[in-house]
């Protein structure tokens, strides 16, 4: 019932929707040179093979997909593969490292004619999902058309659960559209399966398979040269409120060291112009990568408001205070700076990781601060004694690669759903 009654609603607010897909073009947050996917009405042509589609919500879910969507390129190579998400940076970023064979398309809004626009257009084999967000109206459309579907990485928190156990007749709904579940770890598993979820099964977290992140070597050069032995630090994938810490942390450590560096790169680069106003109103000298400029001389932030140079960073920084666990956002991956060898330092919040976050505490990998008074505690020694505290970023870059090899497992868990759907696909189409 109720997700009949949520089907009606998002029928009846289309308006509503233009008005929000309009706000949101306007903010910057949509392309309006491909608002048409938005709204269900694809312009590609639709792949005459067999077409695999994989869906992330944003940033950190599609780079997760990125080794995964590789694989199945190589093992299938007469399938295409289409990739959704429902950002512009995701799209950005897509469009960068997709491989051959493989397209970005926006993810329609969760209305029912969009939804049919989209599938009645690209007609997908096999559909795979990328942890928690389920739009209900797309799932039971794919689920009608006998689309089989997995979900990948799946999370299900104490918290959702129990939100979701008020609704078990529409999360039951929602999760029987897929296949098959691969959940991050046992417990998440036992909610997924008190909850409806049929084949839910425990797989290797699909983030440890990702690429460490690209970077230009001589850029990277240059900028060292730049930085000489300066102190530093970088604040990664920042959001509103995180860049206000960086800079009362900039402005501590400069009265002890006038030549200190901090680098911040928002999450959201299109949030410069604000941060650069802020850094204003407190007097601050910032210097912006999207304008061209260098890192500046003595002490002072660097702003890298730029797309897909956080490898770039990660490897001129040892020191990262990850964005994301210094506001309600859940945290960002850390298995990035890992990979390069950064020590991470890891805010009070943390709830999208929590998985992740049990192994690098387990390998002792990471360093969790409770607040602002003890990151300034902790990186004050790290910033004494480098070599020191360097040790979490070795240990965190032993660990990651060690579980790099997850991929195979996750193959062999897909293997048979890819292998059905489209020798499936096949027969529909006739194909000898």
């Amino acid at each position: 019932m109720l997700l009949g009654l949520y089907k009606i609603a998002m029928q009846a607010s289309a308006p509503l929707l233009e008005a929000y897909l309009q706000k949101r073009s306007r903010a910057g947050k949509e392309d309006p040179a491909r608002a048409h996917e938005r709204r269900g009405r694809p312009q590609l042509p639709r792949p005459a093979a067999p077409l695999v589609w994989f869906h992330a919500a944003s940033v950190g879910e599609s780079l997760s997909l990125l080794a995964l969507v590789t694989r199945v390129r190589r093992d299938y190579p007469l399938a295409s593969v289409m990739v959704t998400t429902g950002t512009v940076t995701s799209a950005a970023l897509m469009a960068q490292r997709l491989p051959e064979g493989a397209f970005h398309q926006y993810l329609p809004v969760d209305h029912p004619a969009w939804v049919a626009g989209f599938l009645d257009h690209w007609r997908p084999d096999a559909v795979f999902w990328a942890e928690s967000e389920l739009w209900p109206n797309m799932l039971s459309a794919a689920h009608a058309r006998g689309i089989p579907a997995v979900l990948l990485n799946a999370r299900m928190s104490q918290e959702s659960f129990k939100r979701w156990r008020y609704a078990r007749g529409a999360i039951k709904q929602v999760l029987g559209a897929f296949t098959l579940c691969l959940a991050q770890n046992k417990a998440e598993a036992e909610r997924l399966r008190a909850l409806g979820g049929g084949d839910v099964r425990v797989s290797a977290n699909l983030k440890y398979a990702a690429a460490s992140l690209p970077y230009d070597a001589a850029v990277l050069a240059e900028m060292r040269a730049r930085r000489a032995q300066r102190p530093a630090i970088l604040w990664a994938s920042t959001h509103a409120g995180e860049e206000t810490r960086a800079f009362a942390l900039h402005q501590t450590f400069c009265a002890t060291q006038p030549d200190f560096l901090t680098v911040i790169v928002p999450r959201h680069p299109a949030r410069a112009g604000e941060i650069m106003a802020e850094a204003a109103t407190l007097g601050i000298s910032v210097a912006r990568r999207s304008s061209g400029q260098d890192i500046p001389a003595g002490g002072g932030i660097y702003l890298a408001d730029t797309m897909g140079e956080l490898g770039l960073f990660y490897r001129l920084c040892p020191f990262v205070v990850m964005g994301g666990t210094f506001a309600d956002i859940g945290g960002h991956n850390p298995i990035e700076p890992a990979q390069a060898g950064c020590t991470v330092f890891w805010g009070p919040v943390g709830y999208n990781f929590l998985t992740v976050l049990d192994d690098f505490r387990a390998a002792q990998a990471l360093v969790e601060v409770a607040d602002e008074k003890e990151l300034v505690q902790k990186i004050t020694a790290a910033l004494q004694s480098p070599q020191e505290w360097q040790i979490y970023g070795v240990r965190a870059a032993a660990m990651t690669a060690e579980k790099a090899t997850v991929l195979d497992g996750i193959m062999a868990d897909i293997a048979p759903v890819l292998q059905s759907a489209l020798a499936r696909a096949d027969q529909q189409r006739g194909a000898p």
